[in-house]
């Protein structure tokens, strides 16, 4: 046989892990920091050092506005905070509207 009939299954596997799919599949496994922001403020680090515990932050967003979820310091999406547990304890964020272009 010569060598363009012979097939070495080893070498396609290899082939299409460098490829594109196997290129998006290392992509897909990067871990990326979401946050969700529920407003921000401005204060002077004097008010800032003066903080003790049941002290409250009074932040520029209103009750029932949607808060901004960003990734890796770009925001991509906006939503609603919402109750995820049947016991109240964790919250997570129902999304209402997605972020095209530069984000911001």
């Amino acid at each position: 046989m010569n060598e363009q009939s012979e097939t070495d299954p080893a070498r396609d596997e290899r082939a299409e892990a460098s490829g594109p799919v196997g290129n998006l599949n290392a992509i897909l496994g990067i871990p990326v920091e979401v946050q969700v922001v529920l407003g921000t403020t401005t204060m002077p680090v004097a008010a800032l050092m003066k903080l003790a515990r049941n002290a409250v932050i009074t932040l520029d967003q209103r009750v029932g506005e949607p808060v901004t979820v960003v990734v890796n310091g770009k925001v991509i999406a906006r939503g609603e905070m919402v109750v995820v547990d049947d016991d109240n304890s964790k919250f997570g964020v129902a999304l209402t509207e997605i972020v095209t272009g530069a984000g911001g």
